[in-house]
């Protein structure tokens, strides 16, 4: 059985390496040039040695692949495998942003997932406990700030889609009750 990355260093270097995806995906270039400098300062604060036997690792767990340059360069190219694993990293780092003011909707979330799918059911609620959502039933769950990216993030990743639902209210009965749990006004 391969090991598993669990070094704070070895995620950061995987990341580092998928950063080139994020380059790709920036949307202007202020985003661009904001990801290539992190990425640049992050790369320098990691020993040139245990890079290359990091790399090596991840080209033994199939993680990234290289691909030769017409002028004898090696490009290292993340793999689907390891897009995942960059994927559960920042699955474990999502949060909901505090606004500075509630806009005093609530956003529920609701899901019906099936028995066969009973892991990634209870995934799920344990995900929305750890994101601080209040669970008005067992698959009812409610936040009071906006975070439909967050969810939409979270149920795609766990390919759960057909079975969650999302929508924003702005009066619910226990209204009190949320109120004090979530600190509102």
């Amino acid at each position: 059985m391969r090991k598993k990355i669990q070094s704070p260093i070895k995620q950061k270097i995987l990341l580092l390496l998928g950063a080139g995806v994020a380059l790709g995906l920036a949307g202007s270039p202020r985003q661009y040039f904001r990801v290539l400098k992190i990425a640049k300062r992050d790369w320098k604060s990691i020993n040139e040695n245990y890079l290359r036997r990091t790399v090596r690792e991840f080209y033994q767990e199939r993680l990234v692949k290289g691909i030769e340059n017409s002028d004898g360069t090696v490009k290292i190219v993340i793999t689907e495998k390891g897009k995942k694993k960059i994927l559960a990293f920042r699955i474990n780092q999502i949060s909901i942003k505090k606004p500075a003011h509630w806009d005093g909707k609530w956003r529920l979330v609701m899901f019906d997932v099936p028995e066969k799918l009973k892991y990634r059911r209870d995934i799920l609620r344990e995900k929305l406990k750890e994101l601080n959502f209040f669970e008005l039933q067992k698959s009812v769950f409610v936040h009071p700030y906006p975070c439909l990216d967050e969810i939409t993030f979270v149920v795609e990743f766990y390919e759960i889609r057909s079975f969650v639902r999302c929508g924003d209210v702005t009066k619910l009965t226990n209204e009190a009750e949320l109120r004090l749990h979530f600190k509102l006004k």
